[in-house]
């Protein structure tokens, strides 16, 4: 639909100021601040009612947007809202608290959106579908047991402590070590299979039997690379906003905590931040809330997402800005640590 000028400018005004208050928007506040009389606003809102952009929850109340309403301003009429140096070096400084650790750095991303935003904040871990496996290491921790640690090319780091009923020396970690990258560095991730794992095993004759343990803590391992997680803080703040009424929170809350059915929301085209509002999302639990996602990319590629869950009268402007800086961030923290390792 193509909105006339006016139009636009009194329904980002109706958005902007629904988004700040929660109460609806009368035709006397806008006129104030686009120069204009309240009757002419109130032209303008009728046409815009009729257009399905706005709503007027009652015969004596002012406008709110419908969430079509919210649509075409997303899509059209937003404004943008760039992070100052400032606000850039702070959210630098909180991410970087846990650069050391890939899960740790994308639970710091998700706990910053939910602090920033007072909405839901998340992250999903690199997806391991694709990922090949970049090195195993192995450290030991005791006189027979030791840690191994898978490093995928998704950036992922996934560590299993094993037991065995021999003593480990340093030739016997060599030797796994030595083993599982000349035979599996490279492969992909999914493809770490029992049936891989018994190969790799034979091709060490007598000695097979002290692979054990390690393989089988490098399936395990490999079975929790292939996984999306999903990591979320901040669900409470969604209490904050009473529209969404106590039952509407907690519908909400219960999909958030069911993680399987949360990470299909995200397999979206990545690119720029993506807004879902309400009804978009095809979930009846999301109906009165709207997700902002925007993707972050380690070694040039398509990782992961990072995402704040709010109501539809979110600050859209500020919460695309912020998304859009940290993913950046976080995927450029990420790659490092995957080319360190």
């Amino acid at each position: 639909m193509e909105l006339s000028q006016r139009q636009g400018r009194v329904l980002a005004c109706v958005v902007a100021g629904y988004s700040q208050t929660g109460e609806p928007v009368g035709s006397k506040a806008v006129a104030e601040k686009l120069g204009v009389s309240s009757a002419t606003v109130r032209n303008e809102m009728a046409g815009l009612i009729e257009l399905g952009l706005l709503e007027q929850p009652h015969t004596s109340a002012g406008r709110i947007p419908s969430q079509r309403g919210y649509r075409e301003y997303v899509d059209r009429l937003m404004p943008p809202s760039p992070l100052s140096e400032r606000e850039k070096r702070a959210l630098s400084s909180q991410l970087s608290y846990r650069a050391y650790d890939p899960e740790g750095v994308l639970l710091r991303a998700a706990q910053i959106l939910a602090d920033s935003s007072r909405c839901a904040g998340l992250a999903t871990t690199p997806g391991g579908a694709q990922a090949r496996v970049k090195a195993v290491q192995f450290v030991q921790t005791g006189r027979r047991t030791a840690m191994l640690v898978l490093l995928s090319s998704a950036g992922t780091m996934k560590t299993r402590v094993f037991h065995c009923d021999f003593d480990l020396t340093p030739e016997l970690t060599r030797l796994f070590f030595r083993v599982c990258n000349e035979r599996l560095a490279g492969k992909a991730v999914a493809d770490i299979t029992p049936a891989l794992a018994q190969t790799v095993a034979a091709s060490l004759g007598e000695l097979y039997v002290l692979l054990g343990p390690p393989l089988q803590a490098l399936l395990e391992a490999a079975r929790d690379a292939i996984e999306t997680k999903v990591l979320l803080c901040g669900q409470m703040n969604l209490l904050l906003y009473p529209e969404l009424e106590p039952q509407g929170v907690c519908r909400v809350l219960d999909f958030l905590d069911r993680r399987e059915r949360l990470s299909t929301l995200f397999r979206q085209k990545p690119g720029k931040a993506q807004v879902l509002i309400g009804r978009e999302t095809g979930r009846p639990e999301l109906e009165e809330v709207s997700l902002v996602t925007a993707w972050y990319r380690v070694e040039g590629q398509d990782a992961g997402c990072l995402s704040v869950v709010g109501p539809v009268r979110m600050d859209y402007p500020r919460h695309t800005a912020l998304l859009e800086y940290l993913a950046g961030q976080t995927g450029h923290m990420l790659t490092g640590l995957a080319q360190d390792s």
